[in-house]
C-alpha cells in the first residue's frame, strides 16, 4: 500500500518519451512533438548510422535532469517483417533484409569495392 500511495503522489517529471514528426533533415534535425525542437542528436544501435527524413515519425526521448536535452532515438517501423527479421532500408531504394529462414535479400545496385556485382564475377578471356 505504501508503494501505491507514493506512486500516486509522484509528479510527472516531464521526461516522458514522445512521438514527433521530422521537420528538418539537413545538418540539424528538427522535430515537432510538443513544439518544434532543433539540432537534436540522433541515436541508433551500435554500428548503425541513420538520418531521418522530413515527415518521418520518430521517437523523441527527453534526457538531462529536467528533460532539457531531447534526442531522436528511433523511427516507426513500416516494414512487413516476421519476428526476428531485420531490414536496413535507405530512402528511395537500396535495402538489405535478413530473413528468418537464413536468406539475405539485397535490393538495388550491388557494388563490391566500387565494382558492380555483375562485373565483379566476370573474368578476362
Amino acid at each position: 500500500m505504501w508503494l501505491s500511495q507514493r506512486k500516486s503522489k509522484t509528479k510527472d517529471s516531464g521526461l516522458t518519451p514522445q512521438v514527433g514528426r521530422v521537420t528538418l533533415e539537413e545538418k540539424e534535425i528538427g522535430v515537432w512533438a510538443d513544439g518544434e525542437r532543433r539540432e537534436l542528436p540522433v541515436f541508433g544501435p551500435g554500428g548503425y548510422h541513420w538520418r531521418p527524413c522530413v515527415d518521418q515519425e520518430v521517437l523523441v526521448l527527453k534526457t538531462g535532469g529536467a528533460g532539457e536535452a531531447p534526442c531522436v532515438a528511433g523511427a516507426r517501423s513500416d516494414t512487413d517483417l516476421e519476428p526476428g527479421e531485420v531490414c536496413i532500408r535507405a530512402r528511395g531504394g537500396a535495402a538489405i533484409t535478413l530473413r528468418g529462414n537464413g536468406t539475405i535479400w539485397l535490393e538495388g545496385k550491388v557494388m563490391i569495392n566500387g565494382v558492380p556485382l555483375a562485373a565483379a564475377g566476370e573474368t578476362e578471356g
